[in-house]
């Protein structure tokens, strides 16, 4: 049932009158008619008895007529709420991130941002595996996230914002630690320390060891960077890093950084989001925050 044969219908059971309803809601008493007819035939029953010029309800009419408000009233609220969307009054954005150094800096600054140009903001920012944040992506639960790249489904678009070369990270202990480069044998005889499966950083450490035709001894397998490196600075093991996460520790004294000369991936860290003609104001302002932070601002990354 369309809007406007409701309103039209509720307009002449009120006045109980075709000529008055069409002036309350500025129509000609010949449009009104026909918008009565129209209902009539969609719904197949009568709506209106005509007796001496005079207009009563039928059972259907009243049942209708009993419906009609609450329809028109939760029309109206949609309406409304929409439109509060649209000028960016209230909207939803829940957000996944894989990397915890953007928790720290600079996501509380763009967040900060946003909120002050949203009255109700629906927020919410969970961490994970790039591929658990897809997943969550496609399922609807999360509208944006931060992501390792490449993400390979056709169902999501992603823009890159960062790009930093993988390289291999010890303690200054280890006597690999002196060399300028090493091979990737070298590295597969050490004991190494990784991320957990399931994020990007992950899967391109094991794609460039599997190239190799080479099976790493993996000691460790940890959740969060900053487990990783402390197990490192401890020398349980080496670890593979965007250069970008340890610069200040090895600039420090505190780790070593070695490239394998066979390691050529790059990481690449971005946004992930539902590929679609239309993108919510939250999520568009998220997107061009994140453009101007991270661009620029990202110094320590990585899942």
């Amino acid at each position: 049932m369309e809007h406007r044969l409701l309103k039209t219908f509720k307009a002449v059971a009120e006045e109980s009158s075709f000529t008055n309803a069409a002036a309350r809601i500025h129509l000609t008493q010949a449009a009104v008619s026909v918008q009565i007819k129209q209902l009539e035939e969609e719904i197949g029953a009568p709506l209106f008895l005509r007796v001496n010029k005079k207009l009563y309800l039928t059972d259907a009419g009243r049942l209708l007529l009993s419906h009609t408000a609450t329809i028109l009233r939760a029309y109206d609220e949609a309406k409304a709420a929409l439109a509060a969307i649209t000028q960016a009054e209230q909207a939803r954005l829940h957000i996944g991130v894989a990397s915890t150094a953007v928790t720290v800096q600079p996501l509380p600054e763009i967040l900060s941002e946003i909120s002050g140009n949203f009255k109700a903001l629906d927020l919410s920012v969970l961490g994970g595996t790039s591929e658990w944040i897809i997943q969550q992506i496609l399922d609807n639960r999360l509208d944006i996230g931060l992501v390792s790249l490449p993400v390979e489904n056709s169902d999501i678009t992603t823009e890159r914002l960062k790009s930093d070369k993988l390289i291999a990270v010890m303690s200054p202990e280890r006597k690999l630690s002196q060399a300028r480069t090493i091979t990737v044998e070298q590295l597969a005889e050490e004991p190494v320390i990784l991320g957990e499966k399931g994020g990007n950083t992950r899967r391109l450490i094991d794609l460039f060891f599997e190239k190799s035709g080479l099976a790493p001894r993996i000691i460790m397998e940890l959740q969060r960077n900053e487990a990783i490196l402390k197990m490192v600075k401890l020398n349980f093991g080496v670890t593979i890093l965007p250069e970008a996460a340890v610069r200040r520790e090895v600039a420090r004294g505190k780790l070593c950084a070695v490239r394998v000369r066979e390691l050529d991936v790059r990481w690449e860290f971005g946004l992930a989001y539902l590929k679609s003609d239309y993108i919510a104001p939250a999520v568009g302002a998220f997107i061009k925050l994140c453009r101007a932070y991270l661009s620029e601002q990202l110094s320590v990354a990585g899942e």
